[in-house]
């Protein structure tokens, strides 16, 4: 990608560091995905870092068209609020659809009970 010569340096060197930590973020929540032991632990990292590294990626994309345009440029806005709506919204079904499938049901009374694999002693 070409830099303008009309931009100011300031702020290719911003746009620079914020599309740099947002890439890093997400490579974070990506490694997290692929590191951490359980389900639930892996559908958490990438759903922070995809928020927060797609959030940091929309600012410089905010900030680098704003000032090569002149004019406030807010379409992202919309790519922000839409991601930061359906990642959580995608990780509490996942979770819930994981919950449902992991746990018995109990009958009002009794609380909760985890499944026994068939790799698993019964518990008395």
């Amino acid at each position: 990608m070409t830099v303008p010569a009309d931009l100011p340096d300031w702020v290719a060197i911003l746009t620079s560091v914020l599309v740099l930590l947002g890439a890093g973020l997400t490579l974070i929540g990506t490694v997290g995905l692929l590191r951490l032991k359980n389900f639930y632990a892996r559908v958490h990292a990438p759903t922070l870092g995809t928020t927060l590294g797609v959030g940091c990626v929309l600012l410089a994309s905010i900030l680098y068209f704003t000032v090569l345009q002149s004019r406030p440029v807010l379409h992202e806005v919309l790519i922000a609020i839409f991601v930061t709506i359906t990642t959580p919204v995608t990780l509490m079904l996942l979770v819930s659809a994981a919950l449902h499938r992991d746990w018995d049901e109990g009958n009002g009374h009794v609380p909760m009970q985890p499944r026994l694999g068939p790799d698993t002693k019964e518990q008395e």
